[in-house]
């Protein structure tokens, strides 16, 4: 073998810094620069990109230069005929990305695919505002890469199982910090327990900064990136958060999408003269153009706050208050609201929430001449307000507070294409479900959870008995007219009912917001004082209080069958009764939504760890149900449902099928024993004695059910 001359060398060594230098003149990245915001990313990667390139470079001079050095030394120390066996490559291991690096090219990728969609959505609403929609742009990308590590982390898993939130795992509580624990830290204090009782998905009550004699439950926001002082601050918040995810439970916030409180520094500002914040609410020189409003736009509480307007003696105007006269209606046709209050929620994300309640959520547009109620433009902000949470933060969960038929939220979904809200209350189903309770007829239950079961199974609906807010009865009065229920007459029967006031009622609740005028009014009370546990007791009437054990334990069974994710009021687990202290209290009293809104009894609480006591034996009969909820799989939002005809109003019955398992459920809503009559062919198993039956002519007593199971 002839040893190479200098000048072959040279060349190829020549040769080998040009091919390297081609490439890397071929990784350098074009961006296509859409705004600041984005590009700032996309060059903090190319930069990273080129630095690999160039190490990349280096390595293959050092190889060249040693190779030509081997090569010399065989030419005088070997035989021309003598060949050496080719040495294996040796493969560099690829360098692994931080959880960082991963979630930056992540976060450019989901802004790059929801770019267009939010350009052209956000130009149709504001107009084609350059400026406006730049900062918006430059909120995701300070919030995307503020996120800290073990958030991101959740967020890889998240979008690794996008269905997450869609199993018959979750169960949720709800619940004030003050009334279950003081403060956050003693939330945080009794994770144990909330464990202990099955939940993994906790729904604090509004905990933001608002006035303590105008709060409206907290729903009068006068700072959204501040917690009220008396049960912790942000950095309690974010420990909270910390100590919940690494028990696998989720935390919820209320994000108060409408207004703020006049409180608000934006109000105070506004109140000063000062028109930039005067133009984020709707406040108008004389009520020329508020009585035009009002001709088409309904009261929300014509007895308590009548109107939707107030008049500011301060600035001598008049202010939208849709729901209270402290409660200002937000301009989200000025795009600064939009921008600001979507800074709001992006800060409350990165604190670690994982579920956002988005409350009033259909009122947040208004335009003259409409009742300022679902208005196309609601959906266009719930849309933007979507894909900016996707870009940020993915798998962190919008719940849209939406009063009405399920029939009729479906569009708070949004389509599969171009998703809204990931969740809704089912409202409707709540209502419908103490009406039946109250006349012990299954008829309008059955008609509406025939909607629900015709549904796709991807829309996941959160039921609940019981909630911090009242029951209102908005149920479907045109099908309940076809049975001579009409709406006035008929509500004030409920009314009556749930208040202990006629035949067959062992129920203790109170009326709220009452309007005679109308014949109209709401209620409100727990859900044991409701089942008559609370009269039961003060009576020392066992029989009484064995029939309302029953019945909250089958109104529970009911809500653990259906298909959505179920949720407990704090409190209901332990029979909790109504507080009617709230009357002594000069803030609360003239809101009988305290009524159960009461303080959680730990004392109650230790009462279920003794065999026998009302408190354990609701306790266990709830915590038995939601474990045969999670094993079973048939329960799953995937499952087939459909209702089955009893040939008996009184008696309420589904079926649920999935991948081989067949359950049938039975509720008893009579004072009486009554039979579902049925005639299934397969040989079941009763769920909760374990004893096989058939699934023929069911006696059920009084206000009982019965979970039956078949494998196919």
């Amino acid at each position: 073998m002839k040893s190479k001359s200098v000048k072959e060398k040279e060349a190829e060594k020549a040769e080998a810094v040009k091919d390297d230098k081609e490439k890397l003149s071929s990784t350098k990245t074009s961006v296509k620069k859409a705004t600041t915001a984005k590009s700032d990313t996309k060059d903090t990667m190319a930069k990273s990109d080129t630095e690999d390139t160039m190490a990349k470079s280096d390595t293959k001079d050092t190889t060249k230069k040693s190779d030509t050095k081997k090569t010399t030394a065989k030419s005088v120390t070997k035989k021309p005929t003598e060949k050496k066996a080719a040495e294996p490559k040796v493969k560099r291991p690829k360098k692994v990305k931080s959880i960082k690096e991963r979630a930056l090219e992540s976060y450019q990728n989901r802004l790059n695919s929801y770019f267009d969609e939010m350009k052209w959505l956000y130009f149709e609403l504001y107009r084609g505002d350059e400026e406006a929609f730049s900062y918006f742009l430059s909120l995701l990308e300070k919030y995307a890469l503020s996120r800290e590590e073990d958030l991101l982390l959740l967020d890889e898993q998240r979008m690794a199982d996008p269905d997450w939130y869609k199993g018959k795992d979750q169960y949720g509580v709800l619940l004030y910090v003050n009334n279950f624990a003081n403060n956050l830290k003693g939330v945080e204090e009794h994770l144990d327990y909330i464990k202990e009782s099955g939940f993994n998905y906790l729904q604090l009550m509004p905990i933001l900064e608002s006035p303590k004699d105008k709060s409206d439950g907290g729903y009068a926001v006068s700072d959204f990136q501040k917690i009220q002082a008396e049960i912790g601050t942000m950095g309690d918040l974010r420990s909270l958060s910390k100590a919940c995810h690494r028990e696998g439970i989720s935390i919820g916030l209320d994000f108060v999408m409408n207004h703020t409180s006049e409180e608000h520094e934006w109000a105070k500002r506004a109140r000063k003269g000062e028109k930039e914040y005067q133009d984020r609410y709707f406040i108008f020189p004389n009520w020329v153009i508020p009585n035009e409003f009002e001709k088409t736009v309904p009261q929300v509480f014509p007895e308590s706050a009548p109107g939707n307007f107030t008049y500011c003696d301060e600035i001598k105007k008049v202010v939208m208050t849709t729901f209270y006269p402290y409660q200002w209606d937000l301009n989200y046709a000025n795009p600064t609201v939009f921008n600001d209050m979507l800074d709001n929620i992006l800060y409350l994300c990165n604190m670690g929430t994982d579920v956002f309640r988005l409350d009033a959520v259909p009122y947040i547009w208004k335009r003259l001449g409409t009742c300022c109620r679902n208005l196309p433009e609601v959906h266009t902000l719930i849309r933007l307000f979507r894909m900016a949470m996707e870009i940020v933060a993915p798998g962190v969960l919008l719940l849209g507070e939406v009063v009405m038929d399920p029939t009729k939220v479906l569009p708070y979904f949004g389509t599969e294409e171009k998703p809204e809200c990931h969740l809704l209350y089912n409202v409707t189903t709540m209502a419908s479900t103490w009406h039946t309770l109250a006349t012990q007829d299954t008829r309008l239950l059955q008609h509406q959870l025939g909607q629900i079961f015709a549904l796709p199974k991807d829309k996941v609906f959160l039921n609940y008995l019981r909630c911090h807010d009242d029951i209102g009865w908005g149920l479907d009065y045109a099908f309940l007219r076809n049975f001579g229920m009409e709406e006035i007459p008929h509500k004030a029967y409920l009314n009556a009912y749930f208040r202990g006031f006629t035949d067959l009622s062992e129920a203790r609740g109170e009326l709220y917001n009452d309007d005679p005028l109308r014949g109209d009014a709401r209620l409100c009370g727990t859900t044991a004082s409701l089942c008559g546990i609370e009269a039961a007791g003060k009576e020392g009437n066992k029989q009484k209080m064995e029939d309302a054990i029953r019945l909250d334990i089958m109104l529970h069974a009911f809500l653990l069958s259906l298909s959505g994710i179920p949720v407990l009021y704090s409190g209901d687990e332990i029979a909790l009764e109504n507080d009617y202290s709230y009357h002594d209290d000069p803030i609360k009293k003239t809101d009988s939504r305290y009524l159960h809104r009461g303080a959680f009894s730990w004392k109650k609480a230790e009462k279920r760890q003794t065999v026998g006591t009302v408190e354990e034996r609701i306790y266990s009969g709830i915590l038995k149900l939601e474990k045969l909820r999670r094993k079973n799989i048939a329960f799953s939002n995937k499952a087939d449902t459909w209702i089955i005809d009893t040939k008996n109003s009184h008696v309420l019955a589904f079926g649920r099928y999935f991948e081989g398992v067949k359950l049938l459920c039975f509720y008893n809503f009579s004072v009486n024993t009554e039979v579902a009559y049925v005639s299934e062919v397969e040989d079941y198993v009763n769920m909760l004695t374990g004893k096989k039956m058939k699934a023929r002519d069911l006696i059920i007593p009084s206000h009982d059910f019965v979970w039956l199971k078949t494998g196919f």
